[in-house]
């Protein structure tokens, strides 16, 4: 195993997904950057100038320990306090689903970057409705780790969901995944196909 297929294995692959959508030097800022696990990636594998913004300490100390540049906040908030175009690349992995206004902060994230990389779990997958359907119930698995009464997520989401709200927004969908459940971009692009069998959406988002 190579130096860079070690630090790679150190992440998610659904955030190798991402990471392989973002161009070598480019500015990036990881909204709700977690452990710093992508954004260290980033800056090692692929030189980028990079910033993070992430609600709880844990994740901010796990970060700043990486040599990170990582500030604690609240995304809604604090976002707007950067200025427009700043960012070649702006991220939201994963968060989307927490936010109050979902709608506001993708004006945010288009305001401040050139382009957006946003993805979040996919309600409309066909085990949720299983377990909805038949079970009645919330479902628990490794998209959806929390049970309905701690869950961060906010905003039941589907990919059609999303879709249709970016174009309402007068959002360009520039390129889009669907995610299976091991994290593996899914060979198809189709919309039905996508919000049925995908545990991920995964967008490149940018302004018309």
């Amino acid at each position: 195993m190579t130096e860079q297929e070690s630090r790679a294995s150190d992440i998610r692959v659904d955030l190798l997904e991402i990471a392989r959508l973002i161009e070598p030097g480019a500015t990036v800022l990881d909204v709700g950057c977690g452990d710093g696990s992508l954004l260290d990636y980033l800056v090692r594998q692929k030189q980028v100038d990079g910033r993070g913004i992430e609600l709880s300490s844990e994740g901010v100390n796990q970060s700043i320990a990486k040599g990170l540049s990582v500030i604690q906040g609240n995304a809604e908030e604090d976002i707007t306090f950067f200025p427009d175009d700043c960012f070649d690349y702006v991220i939201l992995s994963q968060t989307l689903q927490a936010m109050r206004r979902p709608d506001k902060m993708l004006e945010q994230l288009l305001r401040v970057g050139r382009k957006a990389i946003v993805s979040f779990p996919n309600f409309a997958h066909w085990k949720v409705r299983v377990s909805l359907g038949l079970r009645g119930s919330m479902p628990v698995n490794n998209t959806l780790e929390h049970p309905w009464y701690s869950t961060p997520n906010i905003h039941f989401c589907t990919i059609r969901d999303f879709v249709n709200l970016c174009g309402q927004q007068n959002i360009h969908l520039e390129q889009s995944m669907a995610i299976n459940a091991r994290g593996y971009r899914m060979p198809f692009h189709n919309l039905f196909l996508a919000n049925f069998l995908a545990t991920q959406g995964m967008y490149v988002i940018t302004r018309k």
